[in-house]
């Protein structure tokens, strides 16, 4: 069976005094994942909003990105198949994800 679909992300950034916070929504048609992340200007650094929209938005896609894993997992159980011990990966070791 060949199928064709379009899932749409929408990306919110908002920046208030070096902190960077977004909002990524998916919509599937079928359902709504809204993923969230934030980043925080070390007060010490030169302050590149750029910097903190890509960690921001990175942050809220693999936020997102687990959602979407737990989503999958569930329905697979659900179908009566098994994980075969697979488990969500840890957060790789480097930057932190503020609030975990």
């Amino acid at each position: 069976m060949t199928r064709t679909l379009e899932w749409k992300i929408n990306m919110d950034l908002l920046e208030d005094e070096g902190t960077t916070e977004a909002r990524a929504v998916l919509d599937t048609g079928s359902s709504r994942l809204t993923g969230h992340g934030t980043a925080r200007c070390n007060p010490d650094d030169t302050d590149v909003p750029l910097i903190g929209d890509e960690l921001a938005a990175s942050r809220a896609m693999s936020d997102l990105a687990r959602q979407l894993m737990r989503l999958a997992y569930k329905d697979i159980g659900e179908q009566g198949a098994g994980m075969g011990g697979e488990r969500e990966e840890e957060t790789p070791y480097g930057w932190s994800t503020p609030g975990r």
